[in-house]
């Protein structure tokens, strides 16, 4: 059972959106972008018919279905989404204390371990140097990054890349077969080096 809450004016707030969408079935999506790190942000959105995902948990609630991803669920645990009218008319909340707290273990998703990595054990020592690495993408278990802040268009990247990225992800995701770099580093005006 999902320790997800969705309290009674954001049901009712969220019902009335989707009738206005015109399209029969329409549900919403909640899930956790970047979960278990700093940047990690809780969404909502439109789940049309056909975009439904065979893992997915469904709530069912008056007027709609919540669906939410195998990969947010645990991320999601104790979630609360709430609406509030205002005097410009009401804000819909999302709480969702677990999203940013590492949560990685051997069945995690490929993404959320090496974002998990880049969070807690790259980016720290860039941010020294006013750097940082983002994954862009997974593409056959290669993790596209993208150097950032005052790691682009330093002359040192491709050392810290091979010699310090690349050794620590390698040991950390077993499961991982390479990275790759895809950054501009043409652009020197932030770089440290």
């Amino acid at each position: 059972m999902l320790n997800i809450t969705i309290t009674e004016s954001a049901q009712k707030y969220l019902a009335e959106l989707l009738v206005k969408q015109d399209t029969s079935g329409i549900g919403i999506r909640m899930f956790v972008s970047d979960p278990g790190t700093p940047k990690a942000e809780t969404c909502i959105a439109y789940c049309r018919p056909g975009e439904e995902k065979e893992d997915d948990t469904i709530m069912e609630f008056t007027g709609f279905k919540a669906y939410f991803g195998q990969a947010s669920l645990r991320f999601l645990e104790e979630a609360t989404v709430d609406y509030s009218d205002d005097k410009f008319g009401g804000q819909l909340t999302i709480r969702a204390p677990n999203s940013r707290m590492p949560n990685i273990d051997d069945d995690s998703p490929i993404e959320d371990k090496i974002n998990y990595v880049l969070h807690n054990d790259v980016n720290p020592g860039l941010a020294a140097h006013g750097g940082n690495i983002s994954l862009e993408e997974v593409v056959d278990d290669i993790a596209i990054l993208k150097f950032g802040g005052g790691c682009q268009g330093c002359g040192s990247a491709d050392v810290t890349l091979k010699e310090g990225v690349e050794k620590t992800m390698m040991d950390k995701i077993p499961e991982l077969k390479g990275i790759k770099d895809v950054t501009d580093h043409t652009d020197r005006s932030k770089a440290y080096m």
